[in-house]
């Protein structure tokens, strides 16, 4: 992640656009009565979390693997085919992001915004507007489930090392994902009406309560 001199995060441009966006409705709704709780997470913190996850992925998948069909096969492994999957994935997984989220805004994908972080050319999706806790965790499970979860059953119950494979590496990847679920489920709230926002340039949501 690029700092500047004063060790502060350098923003693109689309990130600096998406943070003063952000502040002028977080400014909108505090003068509407709405109390502003941050409930970001490290990306360090994440990427540690996802090399630990990807661990116990592999342990327990293969282990499971092994258990039902008495051997580890990678039926017609093919590294270049194997590679090129997992970059359609990547992208896949911040669509499918979208595409959930967009089911619940009041502009559906446009107030959904689309990109690539740089220097780590990573692709990010992120939602413009607010939506209510099960709404944005809807959205933000399902990349894991859809491109996790499921390769991982399917590669077990079929004998092929290759899906399962691929299942635990995208299951690893949605780590970010797990925690900003687990921070928004452990906090805890006596306000009657609370909402929740992606941060414009940190891992995680900010809640906007009253």
């Amino acid at each position: 992640m690029a700092k500047n001199s004063t060790g502060a995060k350098t923003l693109s441009e689309a990130e600096q656009r998406r943070l003063e966006r952000f502040e002028t409705i977080a400014e909108d709704m505090e003068r509407q009565g709405y109390t502003r709780r941050d409930l970001t997470t490290d990306m360090h913190k994440a990427n540690r979390f996802s090399i630990i996850l990807s661990v116990a992925l592999l342990v327990v998948g293969f282990g499971l693997f092994y258990l039902v069909h008495h051997k580890l096969e990678f039926s017609s492994f093919n590294p270049l085919i194997f590679v090129a999957c997992l970059v359609v994935l990547i992208v896949v997984h911040e669509l499918i992001h979208g595409i959930c989220w967009s089911v619940f805004t009041p502009r559906h994908f446009k107030d959904i915004e689309f990109g690539i972080l740089r220097p780590s050319m990573t692709p990010y999706c992120t939602c413009l507007v607010s939506l209510k806790k099960g709404q944005h965790i809807f959205g933000t499970v399902m990349p894991l489930v859809v491109l996790g979860i499921i390769p991982m059953i399917v590669g077990i119950a079929i004998g092929n090392g290759s899906v399962l494979l691929l299942g635990v590496i995208m299951a690893a990847s949605a780590a970010g994902d797990i925690l900003i679920i687990r921070n928004m489920l452990a906090h805890k709230s006596s306000a009657r009406e609370i909402v929740y926002m992606d941060h414009p340039t940190e891992v995680g949501v900010v809640a906007f309560e009253r």
